[in-house]
């Protein structure tokens, strides 16, 4: 399992590091939609500092999508998938390096859009900022597991894009909307201490997300 998933996680980075598609294009679709939004709806410094959680999150949810469903559209290619699902390896290491795989891409683009959205919405570059990041790792984790998983799904369907969107953000809103609540309490001044019970919810979603992904990426997958 461990070895496996070791294989599948090692290709799709030394993929990305040729390519570097998957940074580069969602990655770009974050900070437009970051920059955009703070164009369009900063007023004063104290609107800005309410806004900035859910102009992050955004970003970050959407630059997600791209990057869940631009890493399974490679196994489409070819026909490779069908490849994929003929080694000799676990389905679950599958689902946990492709996994592990995105959960690096989106984290990276994340922690550019964070700073970002701290200069734009002018929030202090301090411990405020630590702790929203500690938030988006455990909101992000959840929100990646889970959109594997429906990602994979969606390489054998036509309006992959548009399924993947419809299915991921209602199923993921808990986690969400968790993320975007204590990101708010953190970047209002409230230590992170004071959010436990978001991250409690955080890591829930986390947990149940990540084994739905191992539980049900097999059957998911099988003709």
């Amino acid at each position: 399992m461990l070895r496996g998933t070791w294989a599948i996680l090692e290709k799709e980075l030394r993929v990305e590091i040729r390519t570097k598609e998957i940074l580069v294009t969602a990655g770009l679709f974050g900070l437009l939609v970051t920059v955009l939004t703070s164009l369009a709806f900063f007023l004063d410094d104290a609107t800005a500092r309410r806004l900035a959680p859910g102009v992050l999150w955004v970003g970050a949810s959407f630059a997600g999508v791209l990057a869940m469903g631009r890493s399974w559209a490679r196994e489409r290619e070819a026909d490779a998938i069908r490849g994929l699902l003929l080694a000799p390896v676990p389905r679950a290491a599958i689902y946990l390096g492709k996994m592990l795989g995105t959960w690096v891409f989106v984290m990276a683009i994340d922690f550019v859009l964070l700073p970002v959205v701290a200069i734009l919405f002018r929030v202090e570059l301090g411990e405020e900022l630590l702790s929203a990041a500690v938030i988006l790792v455990l909101g992000m984790t959840g929100y990646v597991a889970m959109g594997t998983l429906f990602a994979a799904m969606s390489v054998r369907t036509r309006a992959r894009d548009l399924m993947l969107s419809v299915v991921l953000f209602p199923l993921s809103s808990p986690g969400l909307v968790a993320g975007v609540v204590a990101t708010r309490e953190v970047l209002g001044g409230a230590p992170l201490g004071e959010t436990l019970e978001w991250l409690r919810i955080l890591l829930a979603f986390d947990l149940v997300a990540i084994v739905s992904g191992l539980v049900l990426f097999e059957p998911l997958m099988s003709d």
